[in-house]
């Protein structure tokens, strides 16, 4: 099923970028954004983790920097028979976490910060068993893809906003189209169709896979329950900014920048169900 949600997100991205090419630059037009939509295929599946971590300002992290987290993780690697993921810290004090890579023998974990101050062992452990679940799962590449897609789909949709702001493109047959009405049109669909593409290929339900999971490994599910209160209430007071294309990779959903666009790519379930389907009621 992730196979099928990877191809169909890089088949998405072709066919809209052939789209838009075609749009404005007639059939040459639909050549070079082929071109294009090929090279960003190739990079979204083999560095859309790499694209990902940058752009949060991952760092990669040496076992005397994050002992802690190297031996939990190395202790649950083992347990699932996956190999060591490589290790990354966000400079940020707001508690958070996510998993990357295209399949497990390429995976990369990324804590923040604040949450190795924020949360006991227990905890710790239980978010990082989460994010193992995500790797044994395999969503980490779609994750990832739909990511990077998105982000370039959205691109495409501030391009329209600047269109509409300095001026107008004259079309293939040299009539002159006004920039506000193809700025409005690549804001009104462009986002939406980014979001669709994340909702579609992204779930909800693979959150609630990833809980499970953890809590199954660690057999402990309430220690990763109070990890997810904590980091939600904590969050709240210090929110850590993220984009609305990445949003989806995060443990918990971090506040995003586009307040208007929050809605459309929201693909956390409530934080009171997650605790609910962990220990079987909303809170600890």
């Amino acid at each position: 099923m992730n196979t099928l949600k990877t191809a169909m997100l890089l088949t998405s991205l072709t066919l809209l970028m052939m789209f838009v090419g075609e749009y404005f630059g007639g059939q040459n037009g639909m050549v070079l954004a082929f071109l294009l939509a090929a090279v960003m295929n190739f990079v979204s599946y083999f560095f859309s983790d790499k694209i990902a971590l940058a752009m949060y300002r991952a760092q990669p992290a040496t076992r005397e920097q994050l002992p802690r987290v190297y031996s939990i993780v190395e202790q649950l690697a083992y347990k699932q028979g996956l190999p060591m993921p490589k290790i990354y810290l966000l400079p940020t004090e707001s508690p958070n976490a996510f998993a990357t890579g295209r399949n497990p023998k390429h995976a990369s974990v990324a804590v923040t910060a604040g949450i190795l101050d924020l949360l006991d062992d227990e905890e710790l452990e239980g978010v990082l068993a989460h994010e193992l679940g995500h790797v044994r799962n395999r969503d980490i590449l779609t994750s990832s893809i739909a990511a990077t897609i998105a982000g370039a789909i959205t691109l495409l949709a501030q391009m329209g906003r600047f269109a509409m702001i300095f001026g107008g493109y004259g079309d293939r047959d040299g009539r002159e189209r006004g920039g506000g009405s193809i700025g409005a049109l690549l804001m009104l669909i462009l986002a939406p169709v980014a979001a669709m593409l994340i909702q579609l290929a992204v779930s909800r339900s693979r959150e609630y896979a990833a809980d499970a999971s953890g809590a199954e490994l660690t057999g402990n599910p309430y220690a990763l329950a109070r990890a997810l209160q904590k980091i939600d209430a904590y969050s709240r007071r210090l929110p850590m900014d993220a984009t609305p294309s990445t949003a989806h990779l995060f443990i918990s959903a971090p506040r995003l920048r586009a307040s208007d666009l929050a809605g459309l790519f929201s693909t956390h379930p409530p934080m009171e169900k997650r605790v609910q389907r962990l220990i079987g009621r909303d809170r600890i």
